[in-house]
């Protein structure tokens, strides 16, 4: 059976439409990744001059070679090989493709920059507020103290609920990536700067719209990433030296600062809720990274 009799029964609106619901549905994708992939796979199909039957490992690379040729950059040449590599498996397994060329298809390799981390003195500088009394203020406080402790993802601490909290255990339950349910312990700190924002400050905020969020804006409704991204901004900008960076950045302290104080990689794996190892192990780059600069610096024949 040729290539165009197979897919004579999807056009490329058909195409779209159902590989979005696969990445939505079944793949269970962020809203981001979503959008990424279908702006990919129309950049792919623009390039085919809407044929999906025109689609081989040769067009592939071809349209790759365009946006190489085009200055993208490497990881945004290698989100687009892996969206392209799921898109023609789906097209396969669907019966529009007879195989499937993104097999054939070589690996984007992308350098892993190393995150930039607070050293012990940066975080407690950061942490260290004045006591407080105003809503924003121990809410702040609290966002503060649960990222730095649990090191969860912004969105993880968004989705968050009153009753997602377990005082009396000292964990949080979180629902991460895939939807996938882990609990978090978190320390005293935390548990008290929690405490405050939900007797002192979070009544005073709830709404008739607030449901079960454990965190509210001004309005009453739950929080958004882009307030606690601003915050977190805000708060490092305070502290001298401290590098600028966002709520993933607490993210990346806390499990290079885990590591540091002992911690083996499987717990923090298990604590951050990576799929991979493989994404866990930058964090033991940092601390080696960490320790060549203390030693260079410290050691009089370094």
């Amino acid at each position: 059976m040729g290539c165009s009799e197979v897919t004579a029964s999807v056009n490329r609106d058909e195409a779209v439409a159902e590989f979005t619901r696969h990445l939505r549905f079944e793949r269970d994708l962020s809203p981001h990744t979503v959008r990424a992939y279908l702006a990919d796979v129309t950049s792919l199909l623009d390039h085919l001059n809407g044929r999906l039957e025109d689609l081989d490992v040769g067009t592939l690379r071809q349209w790759l070679a365009e946006q190489h040729g085009a200055g993208k950059a490497r990881a945004t040449l290698a989100r687009r090989t892996a969206c392209a590599r799921t898109f023609t498996a789906y097209c396969h397994r669907r019966g529009w493709l007879p195989a499937d060329p993104g097999l054939m298809l070589g690996s984007a390799k992308v350098p892993r920059p190393l995150p930039a981390v607070l050293d012990q003195r940066q975080a407690e500088a950061v942490l260290d507020a004045p006591p407080a009394e105003e809503p924003k203020e121990l809410r702040d406080q609290a966002m503060l103290e649960l990222l730095y402790a649990t090191g969860v993802r912004v969105s993880e601490l968004c989705a968050l609920d009153a009753d997602d909290v377990d005082r009396d255990r000292h964990v949080i339950r979180v629902l991460g990536k895939g939807r996938k349910e882990r609990s978090v312990p978190f320390g005293l700190p935390a548990l008290r700067a929690l405490d405050r924002w939900c007797v002192h400050g979070r009544p005073r905020w709830v709404r008739a719209r607030s449901g079960p969020a454990l965190f509210l804006g001004v309005r009453g409704g739950r929080i958004d990433a882009g307030t606690v991204r601003r915050m977190v901004h805000a708060r490092l900008a305070q502290v001298e030296g401290a590098p600028d960076m966002g709520p993933h950045g607490l993210r990346h302290t806390a499990a290079t600062h885990l590591l540091e104080g002992g911690a083996d990689l499987r717990s923090v794996q298990e604590l951050l809720g990576h799929a991979s190892l493989n994404t866990t192990q930058i964090y033991t780059h940092v601390s080696i990274e960490r320790l060549r600069t203390a030693y260079r610096q410290a050691h009089p024949r370094a």
